[in-house]
């Protein structure tokens, strides 16, 4: 869709469509973006937006665990894992970092420090089997792996991996080496490759898609410019290889919002469901599988999700009934549908009102 800089006749002002030059335009005001010529990454994007001091609430929750990261400790984690791969690894700007692993509650850091040395973020599906991860692998060429103690089996012989879940990757997240202040500054251009993500192979062989620093920067600054008053919860139940789950874990951090995980090895819509109501989550993405499930579950109380006021589904369509009795259920959450690697929702809550 296509920034609209001036009011048309030829625009349609409720759909944006130019019949003169078959163009959609965005019927928003156009959200101010950082310069495209100046030097920044997205980490260093999102960091400027947090406030001084940093916010009190937590940075990240895991529902399956109860454990918290503060926003101070994300941050210091961040500089000492890009510390620890700049000294040790060697990983330069440009390089592809393969993700294997299970959601996990350092995947943000670790997305984070990536991100800002330059290097590409690729996250995998832990699911796949080992050819189709061969078959990734020869799409995003990686020089590194970052795996756990199930998953790294599934990697080719010749590609180095770093496991995280082992003491060693702990202490990167806590320790700085001692000769890193003497490191010289990577630069970052915000129309460098930040993310390589994966098509799901609906329409034949899996393919990868290429984003950018400044596709994230874009994506961040549409959702602060109408940022809601206070601090959000989101439950994040997509997963991070897929672009809405991986979009979401970054955006929490960059508004200085709360995001809860959910790391259990088998997830279900009732611990979703519990998750939301513990931690009074405001914002909640989630599968058209878990929208049919929640529309038609008997445990819910009428009390249950009052905090909930925005389901963002993604990664399949949401049959337009289904919708309609998500809304019956849930009168008060806004429900809309986002399409892969995109920025535009399809507003139900506003559809049903209209129709």
């Amino acid at each position: 869709m296509a920034a609209r800089t001036m009011i048309s006749p030829s625009i349609d002002p409720r759909s944006g469509f130019c019949a003169v030059t078959k163009t959609f335009y965005s019927i928003r005001s156009p959200v101010p973006l950082p310069s495209p010529s100046l030097p920044l990454s997205f980490p260093s994007y999102s960091f400027s937006l947090l406030p001084s001091p940093l916010p009190s609430h937590p940075a990240l929750i895991d529902a399956s665990t109860g454990e918290t990261i503060s926003y101070p400790h994300f941050l210091s984690q961040v500089g000492s894992l890009t510390a620890n791969l700049l000294t040790h690894f060697s990983i330069s700007k440009g390089d592809v970092a393969l993700v294997l692993s299970p959601t996990r509650m350092d995947f943000l850091v670790l997305y984070m420090s990536l991100l800002s040395i330059g290097a590409v973020v690729s996250p995998v599906n832990p699911a796949l089997t080992p050819s189709e991860i061969s078959r990734l692998i020869h799409l995003s060429k990686p020089c590194l792996a970052f795996a756990t103690s199930s998953t790294t089996q599934k990697l080719p012989s010749g590609l180095n991996a770093i496991l995280l879940d082992t003491p060693h990757f702990k202490n990167m997240l806590q320790t700085t080496p001692t000769n890193f202040e003497n490191m010289k500054q990577i630069e970052v251009l915000q129309s460098d490759l930040a993310v390589i993500q994966y098509s799901s192979g609906t329409t034949g062989r899996v393919k990868a898609a290429a984003l950018s620093h400044r596709f994230f920067i874009a994506m961040t600054a549409g959702y602060c410019a109408s940022k809601p008053a206070g601090p959000q919860v989101t439950l994040t139940t997509a997963p991070t290889f897929h672009s809405m789950g991986f979009f979401f874990f970054l955006k929490g951090l960059a508004l200085g919002d709360t995001t809860v995980v959910l790391t259990g090895e088998r997830v279900t819509v009732a611990d979703m469901i519990r998750a939301a109501n513990r931690y009074k989550v405001t914002e909640m993405t989630a599968a058209p599988p878990v929208v049919v499930a929640m529309a038609k579950s008997d445990d819910l109380a009428p009390e249950d999700l009052l905090a909930l006021e925005t389901v963002i589904c993604g990664g399949a369509p949401l049959h337009v009934e289904s919708a309609r009795r998500f809304q019956e259920r849930f009168p008060h959450v806004q429900l809309s549908q986002v399409p892969p690697f995109g920025h535009m929702y399809i507003d139900f809550h506003l559809f049903y009102h209209r129709i």
